[in-house]
């Protein structure tokens, strides 16, 4: 039976908006995710989840409204103040004071009260970190050479991914079924020139910070949104050419998976990368309105979720359920921990991503466990970034210039040239707080990556006077650097050989420099998602008769094969495959 969607009586204290879905009575998109005006002092984020009776999902818009309504007057009858509500899975979220939390708890019509969970953005600047180590290739058995690299516009994950054979096909997400990937997220720098103004549609979920709403103003402040749209959508010959770009990157900039799909946005993290579980949860609901069956202008909807982290919730699990039900395929990444995969990864109903590197071998930081479903590139993956938010750098000493310098993530910006000094210390790591060397005073700082932080070593050398520091790698690698404070003069990592070269040569004359860029590498399952997502977008396009059940079996089946011969908790199915999806070849 085909459901309308009501509006509930104006007697209740929340009023549902229409969202023009006739399967399903569903929250208003747009509910706040903040506390409501009104809202006692003292008062905690729960999810309410009431018991749902077995011929739920037969009833019929009214019947959904006045259950909605009965339930809405438990919640506040209890003290309890309504921030978003959900009738179609029979739950809430809402703030409630211990007295109130005790007194719905007691309600026989309740099932569960759960505390609402946070979910963050699951990508890095590429890398390691000293959270992270390097990994040797030695370690993981692999040789130097990369098995896919960039060329041209086309990023070494478009590569993995055959996409210069799907484009040649056609097979770009476009078709006369129309699929959309709907990325939810920071949100979107819509003026990025990748993009070429043609997002479909966006809206925003966090009201906790003002001026979020318009995809063509400020709004992806954190930038993670940013790229993991550009790696679904950046169109071809579309960049910034000359200005901006990353060493050695194409004039034209980059190349999205599914440049034909139709793409929305959803901003469901705030300025600092984090979300609520009900601020996700209508972000999910919206993507899913776009559904023809849904009431909205999309035949298939791919719900692409780069975010993760939090407590197993039964609110969330419930939603998506109902939206799988409803039609869409929803996948999200497995986390960037090493260890089990988070949520909502993790749930029934959510296909679950891990990232490859350029080798095809396991991220050190990806997830596993039971969960993981495919896998995707997400090493060093090259993006847009909101324009100007991104950094280059460069390093030179010695006569020579170094290969792959990366710049802090709260670098100052500008370059600087002078006489480069040994750091000091044990090892050349100049640790230990409060440490201070007076020779590197107007020069720049030349430090090993050691046993203490990032911050320690930075913190130390511009106490110092230091007008730049380049910290050089203690393996084989990039060494990408994470920081807590904003500093004033360049900071940025070299690899252990360019550092240990330079070392040799002291005293010496070198450059550090960090602009100003539209693209940044980024790493992460963040990275991994919407590559999968975009190549499953490109295949329901190609093969529209099939439902979400059957595209993503079809991509399990026909993923190249990783790790254990099978599937394991490693790769699952293994790398997405969409020409073979497609082709059979």
């Amino acid at each position: 039976m085909k459901l309308t969607h009501p509006l509930l009586a104006t007697t209740l204290a929340l009023t549902l908006a229409a969202c023009g879905q006739p399967s399903a009575v569903t929250p208003d998109a747009a509910a706040p995710t903040a506390p409501v005006a009104g809202t006692p002092t003292g008062t905690d984020s729960y999810l309410v989840g009431f018991r749902q009776p077995l011929s739920a999902q037969n009833l019929g818009g009214q019947e959904l409204a006045a259950q909605a309504a009965v339930q809405a007057q438990a919640i506040t009858s209890a003290g309890g103040v309504i921030s978003s509500q959900w009738a179609d899975i029979s739950a809430a979220a809402v703030r409630l004071s211990p007295a109130a939390l005790t007194k719905l708890r007691a309600n026989p019509s309740v099932e569960y009260i759960e505390q609402e969970a946070v979910h963050r953005a699951q990508g890095r600047p590429s890398g390691s970190s000293d959270a992270r180590p390097a990994s040797t290739l030695a370690a993981q058995g692999l040789s130097a050479q990369a098995l896919y690299a960039p060329s041209g516009e086309y990023t070494w994950g478009d590569n993995a991914l055959r996409v210069p054979a799907l484009r040649a096909a056609g097979y770009t997400g476009a078709s006369t079924t129309r699929v959309a990937v709907c990325v939810l997220d920071t949100g979107i720098d819509g003026n990025h020139p990748e993009f070429q103004r043609k997002l479909t549609g966006f809206r925003n979920f966090v009201t906790t910070e003002t001026n979020r709403n318009d995809p063509y103003a400020l709004n992806d402040v954190d930038g993670h949104g940013t790229h993991v749209a550009g790696t679904v959508f950046a169109q071809y010959g579309a960049g910034t050419g000359t200005t901006g770009l990353q060493s050695g990157m194409d004039a034209a900039g980059v190349g999205g998976v599914a440049t034909g799909a139709n793409l929305f946005v959803g901003r469901v993290l705030g300025d600092t990368g984090s979300g609520s579980s009900s601020g996700i949860i209508n972000g999910v609901n919206w993507c899913v309105a776009q559904l023809k069956s849904q009431g909205g202008t999309q035949d298939r909807v791919v719900v692409s979720m780069s975010l993760g982290g939090g407590s197993k919730s039964q609110t969330e699990q419930r939603a998506y359920t109902a939206a799988y039900n409803k039609g869409a395929l929803i996948i999200a990444a497995t986390g960037n921990d090493g260890a089990a995969v988070s949520y909502p990864a993790a749930y029934t109903q959510v296909a679950g991503v891990a990232a490859v590197d350029s080798n095809l071998a396991k991220a050190d930081f990806s997830n596993f466990g039971t969960q993981v479903d495919l896998s995707g590139p997400g090493v060093a993956v090259l993006s847009p970034v909101p324009l100007g938010q991104g950094t280059a750098a460069s390093a030179s000493g010695g006569g020579v210039t170094f290969a792959d310098a990366q710049a802090a993530d709260k670098t100052g910006r500008g370059s600087f040239t002078g006489t480069v000094v040994a750091a000091g210390g044990t090892n050349n790591e100049f640790c230990g707080a409060g440490t201070r060397n007076a020779a590197l005073n107007g020069n720049i700082a030349l430090i090993a990556r050691g046993t203490c932080s990032f911050e320690e070593k930075t913190a130390n050398a511009v106490a110092s006077g230091a007008r730049g520091v380049m910290i050089y790698n203690n393996a084989a690698g990039a060494l990408g650097i994470s920081l807590t404070n904003t500093y004033a003069v360049p900071v940025l990592g070299i690899q252990q050989a360019d550092g240990q070269a330079l070392l040799g040569k002291l005293p010496t004359t070198g450059t550090v420099a960090v602009t100003s860029a539209d693209y940044a590498y980024l790493d992460g399952t963040s990275m991994a998602t919407p590559h999968v997502s975009a190549a499953a977008a490109v295949v329901w396009a190609a093969k529209p008769t099939l439902t979400n059940t059957g595209l993503l079996n079809l991509l399990t089946s026909t993923a190249r094969d990783l790790g254990t011969a099978g599937r394991d908790n490693n790769f699952g199915y293994g790398l997405v495959d969409p020409l073979k999806a497609i082709t059979g070849q």
